[in-house]
């Protein structure tokens, strides 16, 4: 399991450059838009390859037989 994290650099003229790692799939946004709407405007938005990604989920199935013979 990855650790999610969030960076932000506050440049001094006030922008600010957000970084959002180990979140998979477009949740990053839900986690990052109160932060955003305090923040104020977003100027621009790029995705990572995690934004593209899918969650991997694993699951098993197990068929069963039970078989008898006639003999």
């Amino acid at each position: 399991m990855n650790a999610e994290t969030l960076e932000f650099i506050i440049y001094p003229d006030g922008r600010v450059k957000e970084t959002v790692t180990g979140i998979i799939g477009s949740s990053c946004q839900e986690v990052t838009a109160a932060v955003e709407a305090e923040l104020g405007v977003v100027i621009s938005q790029e995705t990572t390859s995690e934004y593209y990604a899918q969650e991997n989920k694993q699951s098993a199935k197990v068929n069963t037989h039970d078989t008898f013979s006639d003999w």
